[in-house]
């Protein structure tokens, strides 16, 4: 009995001590067929909804950028989340291919690729960090030879902005509105 209370204090302090967000900005660890790392930026736009941009490398010959919007449900409060999404992406990646008459692998480099990204995952922000666990399949359209990519990341970003202090802003930026118009 004592766990369980002591447990429900622990959960109820973290969410005392959680903050929602409205941008944020980190890095994010993927694999795929190599591993890689990246910056990723993600932004509120509605109650719910957000857009996420990635920028990632294998540090050698695979370069992406992705841009997904999210859209997110509440677990146990505001703070943890799981979240679906999609999006689309574009980049310089290699590609192989194999020969089926000689069994020979072929591996171009530099190819310029268009693709469509999915995402599912989980969500927890907690004292001014975000940490997310994905599993994003990108649907090749055009410049590689293989059509579906796997990956999963981790993401940990740091909240620049506050969902209290966007909120604000909008305000702000209401009540500056309604007295120009006035003044008109």
């Amino acid at each position: 009995m004592k766990g369980l209370l002591t447990a429900l204090v622990i959960l109820a302090s973290l969410g005392a001590y959680s903050q929602k967000y409205g941008t944020t900005l980190g890095l994010r660890l993927g694999n795929d067929i190599t591993r890689t790392i990246g910056i990723t930026a993600e932004q509120r736009l509605f109650k719910r909804i957000t857009a996420e941009g990635i920028l990632q490398s294998d540090l050698s010959r695979n370069h992406t950028a992705h841009l997904l919007i999210r859209r997110h449900y509440p677990l146990l409060s505001k703070r943890l989340t799981i979240f679906t999404g999609a999006g689309a992406s574009l980049g310089l990646e290699e590609s192989k291919k194999e020969v089926s008459s000689t069994q020979e692998v072929i591996t171009t480099y530099g190819n310029e690729t268009l693709g469509i990204d999915l995402m599912v995952g989980a969500e927890l922000t907690l004292l001014g960090f975000s940490v997310s666990l994905d599993y994003k399949p990108n649907i090749n359209l055009a410049g590689r030879e293989s059509w579906i990519k796997n990956q999963v990341g981790v993401s940990v970003r740091t909240v620049l902005i506050k969902d209290r202090q966007r909120k604000k802003n909008q305000r702000q930026r209401k009540r500056a509105r309604r007295k120009k118009d006035r003044q008109n």
